[in-house]
């Protein structure tokens, strides 16, 4: 199982230079991919933006974003985006993508909240037809650049419904879980691979999980003061199951491996330097 690194671009207060340098740390550790959160009504930096800038200063690390809500976004425009990011970076881009919960996030982009899933299967339909270089439509021609990637980046998609897993076994190549336990994460996993099966998908779906992290003096109270910010109170629970501790990470680390994952990605709380050095000398 590959492990990466989340950056810290949605904690309140981190400068765009803490993301640079963490993004130029990150990429000389063992870390497999970079991880980003989307929000538009909250103070995170935009995720396409920044792992832009984060390919400009890195050449292995791999671009994800987990998860970007593709409703809010035009298609077009999205889709031009991520084909951009695609080439600019080598084909090194992931895009996760979900649906959204926060009504408010729609407000703002001026989207509609209610009809949001059936939208983000006419966006992943026709992202995909745009990467192919077809012409738009009879009226419009092809929009490029032609990503890395053959046929677009990869897709991965979250969401636990039954409608998000089927909308997974046709357009997506693979899951993406966030912020749940290995034991929740299996459950999921192994209900993903029956849908895809069932879906007649050739070999199997990519699995990633997402999970927060913190480590060093107060680091317990550094995750739940960030998750309660992020989440409201009702991420004061959730706070308590994410690790803290060497020995808490490693466990992760392991009930992760055993639920089948292929990457787990640790989405940080702290936006400080050490903590990429800290998580290295653990999972490294």
């Amino acid at each position: 199982m590959k492990i990466g690194i989340g950056l810290p671009a949605t904690i309140p207060g981190t400068s765009g230079k803490l993301i640079l340098d963490w993004t130029r740390a990150a990429e000389q550790g063992p870390f497999s991919s970079f991880g980003i959160i989307d929000r538009l009504v909250y103070p995170n930096y935009e995720p396409l933006i920044t792992l832009a800038a984060a390919a400009g200063i890195t050449s292995r690390i791999r671009l994800m974003t987990t998860v970007l809500l593709a409703p809010i976004h035009k298609t077009s425009i999205l889709a031009k985006q991520a084909a951009s990011l695609d080439a600019l970076s080598n084909g090194r881009l992931t895009l996760g993508l979900g649906v959204g919960a926060r009504e408010d996030d729609f407000l703002a982009a001026s989207a509609a909240f209610h009809d949001r899933g059936k939208r983000f299967d006419n966006q992943l339909e026709q992202m995909r037809h745009i990467w192919s270089g077809q012409p738009l439509s009879e009226q419009v021609g092809a929009i490029g650049p032609a990503p890395v990637q053959h046929g677009g980046p990869e897709v991965l998609l979250g969401g636990y419904s039954q409608a998000a897993f089927r909308r997974l076994a046709r357009w997506g190549d693979g899951f993406l879980s966030g912020g749940v336990a290995p034991e929740m994460a299996a459950q999921l996993f192994r209900s993903v691979e029956d849908v895809w099966q069932k879906a007649g998908r050739p070999g199997k779906p990519r699995l990633v999980a997402c999970i927060y992290y913190s480590l060093g003096p107060q680091a317990a109270e550094q995750i739940e003061n960030y998750i309660v910010n992020y989440y409201g109170q009702a991420g004061a629970q959730m706070a308590k199951s994410f690790p803290s501790s060497p020995e808490a990470i490693r466990s992760a680390v392991q009930g992760f491996s055993n639920s089948g994952a292929d990457e787990l990605i640790l989405w940080p709380c702290i936006p400080h330097l050490d903590q990429i050095k800290r998580l290295s000398d653990i999972v490294g």
